[in-house]
């Protein structure tokens, strides 16, 4: 005998799912999601320009992608896109050119500041990769292949990545994201859906497909500052010649270290911050500022993160004595 099951009033007004309910879900979310891209080129690209190089000798040349970040002028691209310039002009999305001047550059961050020589200019604000999140949309936008204005969409990968640049420098907290990058979007910038900048689109892996990689926007915070006080980018400098050495477990236990490498100084210039200070060649630099440096590229990590002509710490072995010598870097 067949049971009969009796509909309550509540499963009579419960709605049932159909194949057009989803089809409009689907719907609204595609549209949501084209609406947060839309609405980030609406406000971003009119300061994305196109960054056209000729080289000194008139022969040579390049372009990529730059972005306004000042209603009278400075933009930011690349180092790599003007590093040979004899001349710089920059093609705004209205159809308009300018001259521009490369303001200073630094090859360890990829970065370049410029002054288009305009004013009243549409810009976009630097923000920050502190709150960016992963899996967070992001849209990147320049002139790949020489097309105009071109804008490509994806999702942040990953935070924190290090990137070596062409000068052998690490660059760190690079956003590792998908949107797809080609030629030509170098110095364009990676948009967050808040509309600001959060990182200069600066590299791709040939070959490979959805990594592409962005200078922070915090990074382009502090070139640009140390570019427009003082004309360059400033870094401490000991006056060594160094190599990343592996220790003896045994050597570690003595000095209770937790590393198996240190810096070894193979060479130290004299009259230079590190000879000023009592270094000598074959010392063992452990740490700067009581933290530990296991190689050359931490090192450089720690000089970077010190202020020029701050006094540091270097703890060194040396012949199985720890000495602790104060030194003030130069500028570098």
């Amino acid at each position: 005998m067949a049971t009969l099951r009796y509909l309550s009033a509540s499963d009579a007004e419960r709605p049932r799912s159909t194949g057009d309910d989803r089809a409009r879900n689907d719907a609204r979310l595609l549209d949501a999601y084209s609406n947060a891209v839309i609405a980030v080129v609406e406000r971003a690209a009119p300061s994305v320009v196109s960054v056209e190089v000729r080289g000194k000798d008139t022969r040579g040349g390049g372009a990529g992608s730059g972005v306004l970040i000042t209603p009278d002028g400075y933009a930011l691209t690349n180092q790599h896109v003007v590093a040979h310039a004899g001349s710089v002009r920059v093609h705004l999305p209205d159809g308009k050119s300018a001259a521009a001047s490369v303001i200073g550059s630094d090859a360890a961050t990829d970065l370049a500041v410029l002054r288009v020589h305009a004013s009243g200019l549409e810009f976009s604000t630097l923000g920050s990769t502190r709150d960016l999140k992963v899996g967070q949309l992001v849209v990147a936008l320049g002139n790949p292949l020489g097309f105009s204005e071109t804008v490509s969409a994806g999702i942040v990968s990953a935070k924190g990545r290090v990137l070596r640049s062409v000068e052998g420098r690490l660059i760190d907290n690079i956003v590792q994201h998908t949107a797809p990058l080609n030629p030509g979007n170098s110095g364009g910038p990676l948009v967050a859906t808040d509309h600001e900048v959060v990182g200069i689109n600066t590299a791709i892996i040939a070959a490979a497909q959805g990594i592409g990689f962005a200078v922070p926007a915090d990074t382009a915070h502090w070139v640009v500052s140390e570019v427009l006080a003082h004309g360059r980018v400033r870094r401490a400098q000991l006056g060594i010649v160094a190599r990343t050495r592996p220790i003896h477990r045994r050597f570690a236990r003595l000095y209770e270290l937790e590393q198996d490498t240190v810096v070894e100084a193979l060479e130290v210039t004299p009259g230079s911050p590190a000879g000023r200070a009592g270094l000598k060649a074959q010392d063992l630099v452990l740490a700067v500022g009581g933290q530990a440096v296991r190689s050359v590229d931490e090192l450089l990590k720690a000089l970077s993160d010190q202020r020029v002509f701050e006094r540091v710490v270097l703890t060194v072995a040396r012949a199985g004595v720890r000495l602790e010598l104060e030194i003030a870097p130069n500028v570098g």
